[in-house]
């Protein structure tokens, strides 16, 4: 009983964050709409945020929006199984739904918190798995670098296929010398005081090893290098990138079936969904709640070369946003909140060390 109102609680005041969350994109967003209205000289109260959404979302075709969020869940169940393989060399062996609804727990966190989803998928994984922390973190770490070199390889790809639209937009929105050149001389500095500060270290490296902290961060080091290891001694290298090909094609399908929903850019080719989709894709990787306003940005700027203007640009991006972004992360993630302590009663995970 005591298990069911705990459980019901949960439910509620995650119901309460998500509107919370909702409501603060929404204030955001209005703002933005509104700078964009001035810019184009219209009056504010012909601005509404909430009249325009309602009638793009109206026009929405939904059932390519319910494939999008299908795509999210395989893209989910990939990532947690190419997890389980980094696991498993260190003798960790999660339920695959356990590291499926940790998986989306870390997306939900991000929604609150930049960044912060990785941690909360490592603790996540620690209180039903018996995972270390510090493991856990340095095989996510992995994952995410395994992520790099995708975008990074999809990014080229997109570059040798639109390497014209590419080229105008490097020039248009980036000026090396005007964005970077004032925090060269910032940069030099911090580098310059990490190298003093390594140095100081290893010269009182033994002094320093009889402190208490010394040995927790070691200990926490040493796990964290043990999870990075874990790529050396996956048991299948190539179902490793098979799984990370899967989750970066069902990424960009997301992307085109949203396009496809939208009628005002539902005829645009899969080379230039796949370009909005790169663009996009860096405006998440950039430090905000899910990528917010910085997706918005960059998924214009693409839409603009084809032809589609910065308003409607404006509209498939909040639908884009709101549905799978937004729409998706907290479905799955209610889902995962309410499955775990379930599924995970009276589960003793195993450990072969």
């Amino acid at each position: 009983m005591k298990k069911t109102l705990l459980t019901g609680l949960q439910l509620v005041l995650f119901f309460a964050f998500g509107f919370l969350l909702l409501w603060l994109l929404y204030s955001n967003q209005q703002q933005a709409y509104l700078e964009d209205c001035a810019l184009k000289n219209i009056p504010a109260d012909q601005c509404s945020l909430w009249d325009k959404l309602k009638n793009d979302f109206s026009g929405v075709n939904y059932l390519w929006i319910y494939a999008s969020l299908f795509c999210y869940g395989i893209s989910n169940l990939s990532r947690a199984i190419r997890w389980k393989m980094l696991l498993h060399p260190m003798g960790y062996h999660p339920k695959l739904s356990n590291a499926f609804f940790t998986t989306v727990v870390g997306y939900l966190a991000n929604l609150a918190l930049p960044r912060f989803g990785e941690v909360a998928r490592a603790g996540s994984i620690a209180k039903y798995e018996r995972i270390p922390v510090e493991k856990a973190i340095g095989t996510i770490v992995v994952d995410r670098i395994a992520d790099l070199f995708m975008i990074l390889a999809i990014t080229l790809l997109g570059f040798i296929l639109e390497f014209d639209k590419i080229s105008d937009i490097a020039v248009k929105y980036i000026n090396p010398n005007e964005r970077f050149g004032e925090k060269i001389g910032l940069f030099v500095f911090l580098l310059s005081a990490m190298i003093i500060m390594t140095l100081i270290a290893w010269k009182f490296r033994k002094k320093m090893s009889a402190w208490s902290i010394f040995n927790t961060i070691r200990h926490l080091f040493e796990g964290f290098v043990s999870g990075l290891k874990s790529i050396k001694e996956i048991p299948s290298k190539s179902r490793f990138l098979l799984h990370t090909v899967i989750i970066w094609t069902m990424y960009f399908l997301m992307t085109y079936l949203t396009l496809l929903s939208f009628h005002i850019t539902e005829n645009l080719t899969v080379s230039a969904a796949l370009f909005v989709f790169i663009l996009g894709g860096w405006g998440i990787v950039v430090p905000s709640p899910g990528g917010m306003g910085t997706y918005h940005f960059m998924t214009q700027i693409g839409l603009a070369v084809y032809g589609i203007s910065f308003e409607d640009g404006f509209s498939w991006a909040n639908i884009s946003f709101f549905t799978i972004q937004i729409g998706g992360t907290l479905l799955y993630g209610a889902i995962s909140l309410i499955c775990l302590p379930l599924i995970n009663r009276g589960y003793k995970p195993t450990v072969t060390l």
